[in-house]
């Protein structure tokens, strides 16, 4: 480091040495200040003068900065951006510092380590991801210390990489910390980039060390590796949760009181739901504008608080596969949709609640300020009547939830009594203790706004005791308070004045009342301020220490405000609660699709019945025109099987839904660019994905197989899926399978357990209506000019199509209509290109019937025969 550098730079420079790789905030007075490339970099990005300073160089010091007060709005936008910003304080006051003021970093803010309310997304978690695989195994950590959660799985087997992008898809990390084989894997580097679009980065080896992993794990939590009961124990999975933690001890510094226990969970807790499965089904986005609106969340969510929004997400994304679970929550569900004065007053007052997570966090690490105190205490003070009104409930589920709500009254009445109804948010500048909290605190605020007062009773006071009626006290910079007494009336002076000044007509005293109060006089406010915090810090600590309390009770209303929210969109969309089965078959009577009826407006939805089961109804062909609503129907069927199983009523006059390990949907495909794959190849591989991990308990949603290729390519694959899947030796899963190959529909004679059926359409001329009703039997035709005609496609082009399909039907170059068996054995398959303009022969019949062979001479017949043969040659 070079010695002509200042001492501050230097000091500058050394904590810059040991926070690599960060924008660092360096506290200068009211200023976090950035130096050299870090100021470059920062005013570029957040659009700062770059102005210099000495530095002790030829060469002033790139720098620039932020006001302190408002510093969070700089550091979100770094944050957003992928950088990690290191907040250096300055750890004593400047004011009474000898020599250089100490500084150092008090946390490393990065995107997976926001604990920030203004950098924060209510409704979704922020997690920190840490991803440490080998060739069989792999261990996923998956914390918010926004939160307090921490959840770890352990995936083994085949297809590790395709399991681990379903589980980062899932969860959806900030930021992701990568062991060195996992930094290795283009395939989850690209899906890093592409898909999630957070930043990434390698961490060393010896980060993953097991024994150094396992004393962090253990000295943390206080429990041994065997109490952890973590079910999965690979190096890579304890190598997760260490490196996790340990980077949490590096960014936060302080501590990690906040994590105080770990969730291990399985794959096969919950529902199978791969990356397309939930794209196609919208649960919580859309697939195309990426919004809320339009997804089944959409439609579910009535929470009202921030804990709620998480968790309803949560449950949407990992349906239950255990029968008895989803009961318990259906059951709760019923009781509030059938007490709707009990659900009402509930949701009025979930609406009081704050966000007890995340205030909590602050607490605990100390980064709270007083209204976020006094925004527990409001949540605080709706607990008791909370509880309460919960006693007038029965299910087993309610009845967990009240007895975990904890009223916390000893903790609303400490703040209520200490902190001011709307304090400021600064912490030293006063404002932030009630009257009447603290006598210490209220004398020196009383000293200190009526010092006057005090004077003036001390100089009565002194004046009737000595009799010197011309005493006075007065005020200087060099003495301080003092009584000052004429010449004339030395001889009353008592005692216990000490003299401080002679002057030429009169003496100043001082006596140990006068400067004792001109202690508390001149350092009231400075006291006072100082003593508030003091006060502050001792109530936030106090609120800290209920942790424990504070988590369960959060956990616990957060699950009441999803199931207030499931009974609510119960009731007003008229769901019906489904009977939960493990017997494979799901029967629903006049079921709808959740999302398309809430967006229509005045139009009613078209209801559908769905029956399928393990064996004589376990895969139904489903024919008919485009845009009639077979993806509507399909994508219903499996919205309403997901409701079921994640204990939400259902859109349905009455539904049985035997519980399903998987939902697998090829719905709609497109072009991967990133990966430089067709839109076949892509179809195509969510094929063989879906027919390699379905089982017999699964669903399949399978439109439009085989559509992306020739015509006899495309069937040819389409039959042989649906033989497969119909095939219980092979799969047998139940599944819905709509397509445009009419003759699939012959399947339901050749195979057990396959069922048509059709949309029905009503056709008067060459006008089709939609009735949206599905009916069973195949399609008789596509009508797929009758849809070109409805989507706007022009006259003309509709009246050569109908000119083509005539002479394609009477060539027999069909596919879109069933054609006899006699007709189709009698016939080679025909691999040749259909013609699409008029050909020789056409054209060859058409001379043919011009010629009027009567009144022909020989020599003008030759003259015709030429001609066609030259027509039929070319």
């Amino acid at each position: 480091m070079n010695t002509n550098m200042s001492p501050m730079m230097r000091q500058y420079l050394e904590i810059k040495k040991q926070n690599p790789n960060t924008i660092l905030f360096f506290r200068l007075g009211d200023f976090y200040e950035m130096f050299f490339e870090d100021a470059k970099l920062a005013s570029k990005e957040l659009e700062l003068t770059l102005t210099g300073r000495d530095c002790g160089q030829e060469e002033r010091a790139p720098m620039c900065g932020v006001p302190y007060h408002s510093c969070e709005a700089y550091i979100a936008r770094l944050v957003a951006k992928g950088y990690r910003v290191a907040i250096c304080e300055q750890m004593e006051d400047p004011a009474t510092a000898k020599g250089l003021v100490k500084r150092d970093v008090v946390r490393v803010i990065t995107p997976g380590t926001v604990t920030e309310n203004s950098m924060l997304d209510e409704s979704n978690n922020n997690f920190l991801c840490t991803l440490s695989m080998s060739d069989q195994v792999a261990g996923l950590c998956f914390a918010d210390i926004s939160t307090g959660e921490m959840h770890v799985t352990e995936l083994a087997g085949e297809d590790l990489i395709l399991r681990i992008q379903n589980e980062l898809g899932r969860f959806v990390p900030k930021e992701i910390l990568l062991d060195q084989k996992a930094s290795e894997e283009r395939e989850i580097i690209d899906f890093i980039t592409n898909k999630l679009n957070c930043v990434f980065a390698p961490v060393p080896a010896d980060m993953f060390d097991r024994q150094a992993c396992v004393q962090l794990i253990e000295k943390h939590f206080h429990k041994s590796m065997d109490q952890m009961d973590l079910k999965g124990d690979s190096d890579q999975t304890v190598g997760a949760l260490g490196v996790t933690l340990q980077y949490l001890y590096d960014t936060q510094k302080s501590g990690l009181e906040r994590i105080t226990d770990v969730d291990y969970y399985s794959e096969a807790q919950f529902m199978r739901l791969d990356l397309n499965t939930r794209r196609n089904l919208e649960l919580v986005e859309t697939m195309r504008a990426k919004e809320k609106k339009g997804s089944l969340l959409w439609v579910l969510d009535h929470t009202k608080t921030a804990m709620g929004k998480r968790l309803i997400r949560s449950w949407i994304e990992q349906p239950l596969v255990n029968g008895a679970s989803v009961c318990r929550r259906l059951n709760a569900v019923e009781e509030l949709v059938a007490n709707t004065p009990l659900r009402e007053e509930l949701s009025e007052m979930l609406e009081g609640i704050f966000d007890m997570e995340r205030l909590m966090t602050r607490i605990v690490y100390g980064t709270a300020n007083a209204r976020d105190l006094r925004a527990m205490s409001k949540t605080f003070q709706c607990l008791p009547g909370l509880k309460k009104s919960l006693s007038a409930g029965y299910s087993a589920m309610l009845t967990e939830i009240r007895e975990s709500i904890d009223g916390m009254e000893d903790m609303y009445d400490l703040i209520e009594r200490a902190i001011e109804d709307d304090p400021p948010v600064a912490l030293r500048d006063g404002g932030i203790i009630r009257k009447g909290y603290s006598d210490e605190l209220d004398e020196l605020r009383s000293i200190h706004t009526s010092g006057r007062d005090i004077i003036a009773k001390i100089e009565s006071e002194e004046k009737e005791k000595t009799g010197i009626k011309n005493l006075k006290v007065g005020f200087n910079k060099v003495f301080g308070y003092y009584l000052e007494v004429t010449k004339s009336n030395l001889s009353q002076v008592p005692p216990y004045y000490v003299r401080k000044q002679t002057l030429v007509n009169s003496e100043r005293y001082i006596t140990q009342e006068l400067k004792d109060l001109e202690g508390r006089i001149l350092g009231a406010q400075e006291r006072s301020t100082a003593l508030e915090y003091q006060l502050y810090e001792s109530v936030r600590k106090e609120v800290a220490g209920q942790l424990a309390r504070v988590e369960k009770t959060a956990s616990a209303i957060a699950k009441l405000d999803v199931l207030c929210s499931f009974a609510q969109a119960a009731f007003r969309n008229h769901y019906c609660r489904p009977d939960i089965t493990m017997d494979g078959k799901i029967n629903i009577k006049e079921g709808r699709h959740p999302v398309v009826e809430a967006m229509l407006k005045d139009v009613p939805f078209v209801p559908n019945d769905t029956f399928l089961d393990g064996d004589e109804n376990r895969v139904a062909i489903i024919t008919g025109p485009n845009m009639a609503g077979k993806s509507t129907y399909m994508r219903q069927t499996a919205l309403i099987v997901l409701m079921a199983q994640i204990g939400s009523f259902v859109p349905a006059t009455t539904a049985s839904v035997g519980i399903v390990d998987s939902i697998f949907t090829r719905v709609g495909a497109s072009d991967d660019l990133t990966s430089g794959q067709s839109t076949f190849m892509v179809e195509m591989n969510e094929v063989a994905h879906i027919l390699k991990y379905a089982t017999r308990d699964s669903l399949l949603i399978l439109d439009e197989i085989g559509r992306g290729t020739s015509t006899y390519d495309g069937m040819s694959i389409a039959r042989a899926v649906l033989e497969y899947v119909a095939d219980t030796k092979k799969l047998g899963a139940k599944t819905l399978f709509a397509t445009h190959y009419h003759e699939l529909t012959e399947m339901e004679q050749q195979y057990p357990g396959v069922r048509n059926y059709n949309i029905a359409v009503k056709k008067r001329g060459d006008d089709i209506t939609f009735l949206r009703r599905i009916v069973p039997g195949g399609a008789d035709d596509s009508y797929g000019i009758e849809v070109a005609k409805l989507s706007g496609i022009p006259d003309d082009v509709i009246v050569r199509a109908k000119q083509i399909l005539k002479q394609l039907e009477e060539t027999g170059h069909t596919t879109g209509k069933k054609t006899s068996r006699k007709a189709k054995a009698g016939r080679d398959e025909d691999t040749q290109q259909i013609s699409l303009v008029p050909s020789a022969g056409d054209a060859i019949a058409t001379k043919l019937k011009s010629i009027d062979v009567n009144t022909l001479t020989p020599i003008e017949a030759l003259n015709v025969l030429y001609e066609l043969n030259k027509m039929a040659n070319s």
